[in-house]
């Protein structure tokens, strides 16, 4: 079975950006807006856990998670694509 590479991109990012939208939501929601470095701010430029820093993760994490899940799901389809033709002869 191979995956959708298209498809399977566009999920994981959808996925990964407001996932970390809402997290930064609730951390805001759980302890309010701070302007500390947080692990994931040293990684996206621009993102804080603050109303702003928000939209920028959902837009850092779509970017990210597109392009982890396009690697992905091409490595997936090499993979075992060379498995099963090497199991079948």
């Amino acid at each position: 079975m191979k995956l959708n590479v298209k498809a399977f991109a566009l999920t994981a990012g959808l996925f990964w950006g407001i996932g970390l939208f809402l997290l930064t939501w609730w951390a805001i929601a759980i302890g309010g807006p701070t302007d500390d470095t947080t692990f994931l701010g040293r990684i996206y430029i621009g993102y804080a856990i603050s109303p702003l820093g928000s939209i920028l993760g959902l837009v850092w994490g779509f970017v990210d998670g597109l392009i982890g899940g396009a690697i992905f799901a091409w490595l997936y389809n090499l993979l075992t694509s060379r498995i099963f033709s090497s199991a079948a002869a």
